[in-house]
């Protein structure tokens, strides 16, 4: 999904609200991806810790029910989507959102049910970390070498590499082209389209 202008939206007003020094659009940018415990490391280095959870607070009731910058699915994302569980592809999530937020976006777009496995980075370790793949892995019975990591941002490509998976870059998410390739993707894709061709 194209979150990326709310959450950049919702860390300026939570850093607002509570006084908090904001860090900058592209610094957020930076960071998606990431847990918010380690996103807030980075952000707001100088806050005490009772400073940083006042801003997490904030940022989770902007995020979850005051903000309403859209949300939307990349061109062609759900059609492919559909057709790669037709297809016979086991689909899971790894994700820098906490379960929270994943369950409502999987509630307000009715696609949950076309992943068969997901991970939060408040019930596992945060990219880069490769806890979450591990776990995905386990759940659904596939070995790393049957899997793929599809990803956005250099966070997704460094867990893959860190777990032992290949991985696919895709162009029109967060992070640029170059920064994606540093990490050594089987390739670099423009969109979903290209990925679900790519695929099969």
């Amino acid at each position: 999904m194209d979150s990326a202008l709310k959450i950049v939206t919702c860390f300026k007003q939570a850093a607002a609200d509570t006084g908090a020094p904001y860090p900058g659009d592209e610094s957020v940018r930076n960071v998606i991806g990431l847990g918010l415990t380690e996103a807030m490391k980075i952000l707001f280095p100088s806050l005490d810790q009772t400073a940083k959870d006042a801003v997490v607070s904030r940022y989770r009731e902007h995020f979850l029910y005051l903000d309403q910058t859209p949300m939307e699915f990349f061109p062609d994302v759900e059609t492919g989507l559909v057709e790669l569980v037709d297809q016979g592809y086991t689909l899971a999530v790894a994700t820098g959102k906490a379960r929270r937020g994943l369950d409502r976006i999987f509630e307000r777009t009715h696609v949950g049910r076309l992943f068969s496995a997901s991970r939060c980075a408040d019930e596992s370790r945060s990219k880069p970390h490769p806890q979450m793949l591990f776990d995905i892995l386990k759940e659904t019975g596939h070995d790393k070498d049957a899997a793929i990591m599809v990803g956005d941002t250099e966070y997704d490509l460094q867990m893959a590499n860190e777990a032992g998976l290949v991985s696919l870059a895709v162009s029109y998410g967060v992070h640029e082209r170059q920064r994606l390739l540093n990490h050594k993707p089987l390739a670099c894709l423009d969109s979903f389209q290209s990925v679900c061709c790519w695929l099969t």
